[in-house]
């Protein structure tokens, strides 16, 4: 394949439904030539969790001065085009970027390679297959893992390195096909929702560290479940 855009996201969980997006990173290939880079950090109105920071390496003070998320992914979206897309485990990526386009009720249907599926198909001797274990298979500096501009770099290179192993022998796994993830629109919580949980959680004498003005209907079920789960319902006395 001679022309693609490689993708990769960091999130700060793995539910495109309550979780956002940390950081984008594509790279624009045109005839196996790397002809355009993005990559931004998303401003973040919550604290990042510990496992993230230790996991990404991003932290709170990074994000502070970063664009917000409509800004950052409105100039992606742009930026990817209508390419085909590369990437490691590629439905996880695009599942957060379909969630939000639909959120923006705009179209974002794409065709993609992925370089897992090509492993698992092709590198049946592997014992993992994670970007990690097969850059050391191919033996591809990594720069610093889950930061999503190393990861998309070691991705291109993998992605033509099986290709040129692999591609005369098992051409069907490099063909673009369809990435299908079903996501509804998210729409704000309700003020009702917002009293509701605000109410549960002075009942129960808990704070909520919450992004209120963004949260979504989804969001505070969830929540209120939770609170009501672990504490219980508030009594009507």
């Amino acid at each position: 394949m001679e022309d693609y855009c490689v993708i990769d996201l960091e999130m700060t969980g793995l539910n495109a439904k309550y979780h956002k997006i940390l950081e984008v990173a594509g790279m624009r290939v045109r005839s196996k030539k790397i002809v355009g880079t993005f990559s931004e950090l998303i401003y973040q109105e919550l604290p990042l969790d510990e496992e993230i920071i230790k996991l990404t390496g991003i932290t709170d003070e990074m994000v502070k001065s970063a664009d917000s998320e409509q800004k950052v992914l409105d100039a992606f979206f742009t930026f990817l085009g209508e390419d085909i897309l590369v990437g490691q485990n590629v439905i996880f990526d695009y599942g957060f970027l379909k969630q939000a386009a639909v959120n923006r009720k705009i179209p974002f249907e794409r065709q993609a390679v992925d370089t897992l599926k090509i492993a698992r198909r092709c590198l049946l001797d592997l014992e993992k297959r994670d970007l990690e274990s097969l850059c050391a298979y191919y033996q591809i500096s990594m720069g610093q893992h889950h930061r999503a501009m190393d990861d998309v770099q070691a991705t291109q290179i993998l992605y033509e390195k099986m290709e040129a192993e692999f591609l005369e022998k098992q051409p069907d796994i490099f063909r673009p096909r369809p990435l299908i993830y079903r996501a509804k629109r998210q729409t704000p919580a309700t003020q009702r929702q917002k009293k509701h949980l605000k109410e549960l959680a002075e009942y129960h004498k808990i704070e909520l560290d919450l992004a209120w003005d963004t949260l979504t209907r989804n969001e505070a079920s969830r929540q209120a479940n939770k609170i009501i789960s672990k504490y219980g319902k508030m009594s009507k006395n």
